[in-house]
């Protein structure tokens, strides 16, 4: 296997950890209040100073850092794959939220344990290698700590970048400092790209192109969103079989269009709820002032306020149920995608049997909505009457809605099938070689 480690590291990297140095009193502050606002426990917040909070396991032992709750919860099925691939191998992930941090636990694989990444400093990045030791690192989608990932390479870490995905003002900002963006990226042996223009991207930055593999998005292979079915059973017996649609992940300046759709449908059917599930629910303030501009009738369920007959809009602003609510409902509008955002994951949805309308702008999940649409499984909409109309046809029409659903698995189908792929190239490129499988066990 070539070796990886960085080479000579170019002056523009030194000045980036002089600055790191010096500003990791405040950096750690700044950590440490948020950590401490979410109830996270002294021993768990040492973990970003690299003190780890878990012994390290024996035997070779994998590490994946994602820096977001979806890209958290995508590796989940990844990582059972390669723990069949590798009855040997132990699993860490590091995450820097709270929130994935809690529902990483909830749903951990066999052989595998969660830690808060180290800050990206020497001290932390230097204690965190040493007592974990991994045999190999996967970093998932974008996130670029460069001494974590440089001092993992010198210490002779095989490094994958996965689900590669960077936006275009990353990719334009790195080009200009070519030696520095050389200099990181030879730290990795791997790069598994979402798209053609990602892997281009790559390439121009420095990346080797024997390095660079096409991919998929490892979002399509996540498992599917937990379900209540007790909370499920109940909202169920509330709306009596009223018809509803959902509308998911809505962010600022898309509500507004979302409620004129929801008044144009209640014209046709005055028993049509909506359920809104807010992005970031703190946001039920502006919300409520939205609603009560648009004079329309809503509960949040936050406050515990129960859906009644004459409830319009029922706002589910608490997090880790959209699962429940993707199983109450086929008909998901996905956010993020009205206003230039970029969109949100649409396999969680489809995975749950829905099929999905989206605004335009989607643009960081291009490949993954293209085949959808093309196939039916997801609408494009623009305005309110867009959404409504689109709405309005799955509403009146089973046929039409079974047809996109249907369309929206077979997309979901493809992708999954993608993961053992994707599982093999890891193994073979970080040098993590299957044992073999005792003849008495296959079946």
């Amino acid at each position: 296997m070539p070796d990886h480690r960085p080479g000579r590291p170019t002056l523009l990297y030194h000045l980036y950890c002089g600055i790191i140095a010096v500003a990791a009193p405040l950096l750690w502050r700044t950590v440490r209040r948020k950590l401490e606002a979410a109830g996270v426990p002294n021993k768990r917040q040492q973990e970003r100073l690299g003190h780890a909070s878990l012994p390290r396991p024996s035997g070779r032992l994998i590490w994946f850092h994602a820096a977001s709750v979806g890209e958290s919860l995508s590796v989940l099925s990844l990582i059972r794959r390669i723990g069949k691939l590798l009855p040997d191998a132990e699993f860490l992930i590091t995450s820097g939220t709270p929130t994935s941090a809690a529902l990483i636990e909830k749903r951990l694989p066999p052989r595998t344990r969660h830690q808060y990444p180290p800050l990206d400093t020497h001290g932390p990045v230097m204690r965190f290698l040493s007592h974990w030791k991994p045999d190999a690192g996967v970093f998932v989608e974008s996130e670029i700590w460069p001494q974590l990932i440089v001092e993992s390479a010198r210490a002779g870490v095989p490094l994958a970048l996965l689900n590669a995905r960077l936006s275009q003002k990353s990719v334009e900002g790195w080009k200009k400092r070519p030696k520095t963006a050389r200099f990181i990226l030879d730290s990795f042996c791997l790069f598994l790209t979402q798209n053609d223009r990602t892997a281009a991207n790559l390439i121009e930055m420095g990346a080797k192109p024997e390095d660079v593999k096409p991919g998929t998005n490892l979002k399509a292979m996540a498992d599917p969103l937990d379900i209540d079915e007790q909370a499920l059973s109940d909202i169920r017996t509330r709306i009596a079989g009223r018809p509803v649609w959902i509308a998911s992940s809505t962010h600022e300046g898309e509500e507004e269009t979302v409620f004129a759709a929801h008044k144009t449908l209640l014209e046709r059917w005055p028993d049509l709820l909506l359920l809104l599930i807010p992005r970031h629910p703190e946001r039920r303030d502006d919300i409520a002032a939205l609603l009560k501009q648009a004079d329309l009738t809503a509960a949040f369920r936050a406050k515990g306020e129960a859906i009644s007959d004459q409830t319009q809009i029922y706002v589910a602003d608490t997090l880790g149920e959209t699962g429940t609510w993707y199983a109450l409902c086929p008909i998901v509008f996905l956010g993020g995608s009205l206003k230039e955002i970029g969109g949100h994951n649409p396999f969680e949805p489809t995975q749950a049997g829905a099929a999905v309308l989206t605004g335009p702008g989607y643009f960081n999940f291009a490949e993954t909505f293209a085949p959808l649409v093309e196939s039916g499984g997801a609408i494009e909409v623009q305005t309110a009457q867009d959404l409504s109309d689109a709405v309005a046809t799955w509403l009146s029409d089973d046929g039409a809605l079974t047809t996109a659903r249907s369309a929206a698995q077979t997309c979901v189908s493809t992708q999954k099938d993608a993961l053992n792929q994707v599982a093999e190239t890891l193994c073979t490129h970080l040098n993590l070689t299957p044992k073999a499988q005792d003849p008495s066990s296959s079946g």
